[in-house]
């Protein structure tokens, strides 16, 4: 699946992989899945993409975005949308799809292969685009979990398709190494929608 000559670039939805890894049981280290594509070729970049909701007087996604931004992956954010629906809940809206895309089509003179952590059916077009162009592509989301994370199209575009699942022992993190949550402070109730927060 991977050639060790070929250029390497990651492209991490970070509200779909906390997602696809959450319904799986397991939380990502960063350093060990930077390590697990670096061993796989020439990792030219390691992207991950978040909407960061700006307001919050402390959000838990920051200390991982300082994280990665200091080691070896390059943090693309923009501003989250709140609102309110019509059940009166409110919701954050965080898409960074275009981003993604466009980050994706600009390397395609200099990559060879894509990994695209993401099961988002939306990108599917961008692998057509990518495949146009004689670039391998390959997708990371997975199939074990009910309902599954990753579109039927998406899979089946793909060149690769690799099951989370399967990279568990490589980049997940052991509950040991957890480091303890932060104590909750006053009494913040938790919203639906909060997956475009990672």
């Amino acid at each position: 699946m991977f050639d060790p000559r070929e250029k390497i670039a990651l492209f991490i939805d970070g509200a779909n992989l906390y997602a696809t890894s959450r319904a799986l049981g397991f939380d990502i280290d960063y350093r060990k899945l930077l390590g697990h594509f670096q061993s796989k070729g020439y990792l030219l970049r390691a992207y991950y993409y978040t909407a960061l909701v700006e307001d919050q007087e402390y959000s838990s996604i920051r200390p991982l975005i300082d994280w990665l931004d200091y080691n070896g992956y390059k943090v693309v954010t923009k501003p989250a949308k709140e609102f309110t629906d019509s059940a009166g809940r409110r919701k954050i809206k965080g898409n960074m799809d275009i981003e993604l895309t466009i980050d994706a089509l600009e390397l395609a003179d200099v990559v060879d292969h894509y990994v695209i952590f993401s099961g988002d059916g939306d990108f599917r077009t961008l692998v057509e685009a990518l495949q146009r162009r004689g670039r391998k592509v390959s997708i990371v989301s997975t199939m074990s979990s009910q309902p599954p994370m990753i579109s039927d199209d998406l899979r089946r575009q793909s060149d690769h398709f690799i099951d989370l699942m399967s990279l568990r022992n490589d980049v997940g993190r052991n509950q040991s190494e957890r480091p303890a949550r932060r104590p909750e402070t006053g009494g913040g109730e938790t919203t639906e929608g909060d997956e475009d927060d990672y």
